[in-house]
């Protein structure tokens, strides 16, 4: 159909004309303005997935990086981000990711992409970064480059971003303070071969089940809990099973902001490059939202009755047992220098 503006001056051409030949002329004129109009700029339809609704911090990450690009790019983009697990969890994510089919990005866990590159296990392991700010400053480096390539060689992936920046405690089914009271503890822990060696230097019984499944594995008994920060307890109401919160502030969570390198390649080269320097500004927007909002989110289900929070006086012994720990698997790895690298930062 024709643009209104174009239909006004074809009227107005008709009313000045005798012959149908000028008739024919502005016809073509018209046709010609549309198809200039229309064909300015390809169309680009780019579309995400993610576990949670659109208030928490990793869509909002994802909804800040859509933003980004809209606001910079010449072309008409449309960013179709399904939440919800409407597109099943990130392990499938990785799968269509790397096949370039059904998503282009996705905001993935490190301890899902360790198949293609295992030294990625290191940027998750309990007790690696000090505080928030060394956290941040190594996520604002160059020093995880090398990951970044092979991740791109082996898998077809692109890091466009870090985000995360929720600091994990233990979620459990009953009170626990110390590291006596841990022994024999059923565990949810992330995929990656590190959790599971950490928590066995306390004596508990980790297992790496499907997220999908730990709320029904706590409530008949397969697990006593989990290690998670504030935003996944709160999105998956796994306080409703598992109300006690054990402060052992033994991890920061890191996320990748991942694109598949299929669809990156079928973007105009402009668009390629505003989406890598978007990608880095939603994952700094995003470690600063999700580092902000997860004390405020302990508070707010400790004073709605939801949880009860406990601090933990064995934090300086879990950590002495975690670091040999670390220095063992980095060794396995042929990471010991960016390990190193990381705890000199």
């Amino acid at each position: 159909m024709f643009d209104k503006s174009i239909e006004v001056t074809t009227i107005n051409i008709l009313r000045r004309t005798k012959t149908r030949i000028a008739v024919f002329t502005s016809a073509a004129i018209a046709i010609a303005a549309l198809s200039l109009f229309t064909s300015n700029a390809e169309d680009v339809t780019l579309r995400g997935a993610g576990l949670f609704n659109h208030e928490h911090a990793y869509s909002r990450t994802l909804l800040k990086l859509a933003d980004l690009v809209s606001k910079q790019a010449s072309q008409n983009i449309t960013f179709d981000l399904r939440g919800n697990s409407e597109l099943g969890v990130e392990p499938d994510y990785v799968n269509f990711l790397t096949q370039g089919v059904a998503i282009d990005y996705a905001i993935i866990a490190p301890s899902n992409l360790t198949r293609f590159v295992p030294s990625l296990t290191l940027i998750g392991m309990p007790f690696l970064f000090r505080d928030l700010t060394h956290w941040n400053t190594v996520l604002s480096s160059d020093l995880l480059k090398p990951l970044e390539a092979e991740l791109l060689a082996k898998a077809d992936l692109i890091i466009i971003g870090y985000t995360g920046g929720g600091t994990r405690n233990l979620i459990s089914n009953k009170k626990i303070t110390n590291i006596d009271e841990l022994k024999g503890h059923k565990i949810r822990v992330m995929a990656a071969p590190i959790q599971k060696r950490i928590f066995q230097t306390i004596s508990t019984r980790p297992s790496a089940i499907d997220y999908s499944e730990i709320y029904y594995s706590i409530k008949s008994g397969v697990v006593d809990g989990l290690e998670n920060e504030s935003a996944s307890l709160q999105q998956y109401k796994f306080f409703e099973v598992a109300p006690h919160i054990t402060l052992t502030e033994h991890s920061i969570t890191v996320r990748l902001l991942v694109m598949s390198g299929k669809s990156f390649r079928k973007l105009p080269t402009d668009l390629q490059n505003i989406i890598m320097k978007a990608g880095k500004e939603a994952g700094a927007y995003g470690r600063k939202l999700e580092s902000s909002e997860d004390s405020a989110r302990l508070a707010f289900m400790q004073k709605a009755g939801e949880i009860e929070i406990h601090n933990f006086t064995g934090r300086e012994q879990f950590l002495e047992l975690a670091i040999p720990v670390q220095d063992a698997y980095a060794k396995e790895l042929g990471a010991e220098e960016l390990l190193q690298s990381i705890r000199a930062l």
